[in-house]
This record gives C-alpha cells, sequence and structure tokens, in this order.
C-alpha cells in the first residue's frame, strides 16, 4: 500500500479540490444502472459467490482513477496506489452485521480464496469488526449492497466532521427489464475528489468487466 503526495502547485485539480473542500464542502449521490445479464450467468456457470466477483469487479474498476483512491496524510493531499473494500457480512441468525475487509489482488482467484478463507475465519464473529484484532487498513473504503431493496437511489451520509474522499458503493436487489437483468448501484462521493466525469469512466469500465468476466482474471 503506497500512498502518492500530489503537488498542489502543479495538479490541474488543485483549486477545484481546495474549492469543495474548504470553501464549499460538497458531496453528492448517484444510482446507476448495471447490466448484470451476462455476468449473473457466467458466475452461476462458474460455480461462484456473485457478492466477491462484484466486490473484485467494483474495486478493482475504482483502482483505475486516482480521484477515487484520494486522501490527506499529515495534511497532504494525495492519493493510495489501491483501494481494499470494507463491507458488511451478514449474520442471518440475528439480522445483524459485522465489517469485514479482504486486500484487493489484481488477479481474482487469489482475491475470491482470501476472501472465502475471511468468512471461514471471522464470518461467525459478532461486533462491528470481524477482524477484530486488526483494523481496516488506510485505504478501506465502504462496499455493500442491500440485496432485498430495489431503489432508484440511494445515498449515505457521514456526520462525522473529518475529510474523507474515498466513495461509498452500495449495490440493491437485481431486476428485469426489457429482458435483461439490472442492478442499482449507488456511488456517494465527495465533491473535491471526483467529478460527473469520473463516475462516466468508472460506470464504462465496469460494464465492459462485467460483460468480459470469465472466473478466471489474473493481473
Amino acid at each position: 500500500m503506497e500512498f502518492t503526495p500530489l503537488d498542489m502547485n502543479s495538479w490541474p485539480r488543485a483549486g477545484v479540490f481546495c474549492y469543495f473542500y474548504r470553501m464549499a464542502p460538497t458531496g453528492y449521490s448517484i444510482t446507476l444502472h448495471m447490466d448484470v445479464t451476462r455476468l449473473r450467468r457466467r458466475v452461476k456457470e462458474a460455480g461462484l459467490k456473485f457478492f466477491p466477483v462484484y466486490l473484485w469487479l467494483v474495486t478493482g474498476c475504482l483502482n483505475e482513477q486516482e480521484a477515487f483512491k484520494m486522501a490527506i496524510r499529515e495534511g497532504q493531499p494525495g492519493y493510495y496506489d489501491t483501494l481494499t473494500p470494507l463491507y458488511a457480512s451478514f449474520h442471518p441468525e440475528d439480522h445483524t452485521f459485522s465489517l469485514m475487509w479482504t486486500r484487493y489482488d489484481e488477479d481474482f482467484s487469489v482475491f475470491y480464496r482470501n476472501y472465502c478463507e475471511n468468512q471461514r475465519l471471522f464470518g461467525d464473529n459478532r461486533g462491528i469488526l470481524c477482524q477484530p484484532q486488526t483494523p481496516p487498513p488506510e485505504n478501506a473504503y465502504t462496499v455493500s449492497c442491500v440485496p432485498w431493496v430495489e431503489f432508484s437511489h440511494f445515498a449515505v451520509h457521514s456526520y462525522e466532521n473529518k475529510p474523507y474522499f474515498f466513495p461509498s458503493v452500495e449495490s440493491g436487489k437485481f431486476f428485469e427489464r426489457d429482458g435483461k437483468i439490472w442492478m442499482p448501484l449507488s456511488l456517494t462521493c465527495h465533491h473535491a475528489a471526483t467529478d460527473g466525469y469520473h463516475i462516466h469512466v468508472f460506470q464504462q469500465s465496469l460494464q465492459r468487466a462485467m460483460d468480459g468476466f470469465s472466473g478466471e482474471e489474473q493481473g
């Protein structure tokens, strides 16, 4: 996990960042509808679990843009080389959840194996953190799902006053339209780090990744 500081004197976005971070702190939420028709079929054919595939695809596409990996360390804006998904592990027995994380790996098989191992070791743990002895890494971003609810809008609002520029990502219940299966996908972002253009690039990249997923991807 590496952090690269940004030179505020040469960074083209420096003025926009300062405006939306200090002068007019602004966030926004947007919900995309992703076509998961081919992805669901391929995941089922490969005998895989959909959720870790979703985590890997979303994280990989976010990692393609520095804007989604921005943070401030020791007062210096910069970006991490990669994000780590921090997600909810649901406990069906009492309808609660705990937070778990699995480090991203460009090799899907490595990430999938590590995800399953984390579930085996920590999935039954209660409390807010499934891995209580290890805090989430600094590059952890929130990504989860509410598979019971089909939504057209979803927003996450933080009430803690601290700089946080990673996106929060939430998916919802699949629905059918025009003979295809769709998944609502909400992103809540800090405007200091990202604009609509970054969302557009992410959406296009994620749709390509979903359509081309085979289950044998390697970095």
